[in-house]
């Protein structure tokens, strides 16, 4: 589903002539290309919506180190461009979850599984990804995590 979607976008950019949109749809038709080629080569089924939500956090998250690399180094019109991709990467994905929503899910969480310490954060860890693919910040719920375990 979120192939087709994408699809479309590419036909529209195109049409459209949106440049930067239509580059940064190509670089995400291309990471998901990467992932079924990979999975074929393991024997695994092309790349399923839950996969394709992975590939767009972590382009999200890539391209927030970037920005932040560039501002740093005094150059806002690369951070700029990095800040667009992030624009139009995020129109893909389910809306994110805010931190107090973060904080409730992670304490049902460890409540459902019934954590007893950070021993077990990997599992909560485990949970959160399988339920919230592209929905969370699972850097912020690490750290949840850690305060509501530790």
């Amino acid at each position: 589903m979120i192939r087709e979607t994408l699809a479309n976008a590419q036909k529209d950019a195109m049409k459209a002539k949106e440049a930067a949109r239509l580059s940064t749809v190509r670089l995400i038709l291309a990471a998901i290309k990467d992932r079924d080629i990979a999975n074929r080569g393991a024997g695994k089924e092309a790349a399923s919506d839950d996969d394709i939500l992975q590939i767009l956090s972590k382009m999200v998250k890539q391209r927030e180190e970037s920005a932040k690399i560039y501002d740093e180094g005094g150059r806002p019109e690369l951070s700029a461009k990095e800040r667009e991709e992030i624009t139009v990467i995020q129109g893909f994905m389910p809306a994110q979850l805010s931190d107090d929503k973060i904080r409730e899910i992670c304490a049902a969480v460890i409540a459902e599984i019934g954590a007893q310490g950070i021993k077990d954060m990997g599992k909560c860890m485990a949970v959160l990804k399988e339920r919230y693919a592209g929905q969370m910040d699972f850097a912020k719920a690490s750290g949840v995590l850690k305060t509501l375990l530790g």
